[in-house]
């Protein structure tokens, strides 16, 4: 059987550009990119804490060392410079692989910079 499961996740980014006439996407620093182990056009889902909207688009480059996380097209209605997303990419495993998956979690600081890498998403508490 195969399972879609958490490939990667970029935790609590700021929206730093929101741009409707571009012709869609979403650019993020290449770094985070890395980072993340997302490639150049790989689709991606979209969460944004600060309005609850939920997309899905995919990832273009953007500058190394920017901090960019630009929302593009018609998705730019969902989101406003300043809002918290998270971006996450998933893929397909086997169950022989399920064992050994760890999925790349990047936390960030206030610029979008990598603050820490991590593979661990504690218990949530009741």
């Amino acid at each position: 059987m195969q399972r879609h499961l958490l490939k990667s996740k970029l935790h609590r980014v700021t929206t730093t550009h929101a741009e409707l006439n571009y012709i869609g996407s979403c650019a993020i620093d290449e770094n985070l990119l890395e980072a993340a182990d997302i490639r150049e056009y790989e689709q991606i889902d979209i969460w944004n804490v600060t309005n609850g909207e939920r997309f899905q688009t995919y990832a273009i480059r953007a500058e190394r060392g920017s901090g960019v996380i630009s929302v593009n097209g018609s998705a730019a209605r969902r989101v406003q410079v300043g809002d918290i997303l998270i971006i996450a990419s998933f893929g397909v495993y086997e169950d022989a692989e399920i064992a050994s998956h760890e999925p790349r979690l990047v936390f960030v600081d206030a610029k979008n910079g990598i603050a820490e890498l991590s593979s661990l998403t504690p218990v949530q508490p009741v």
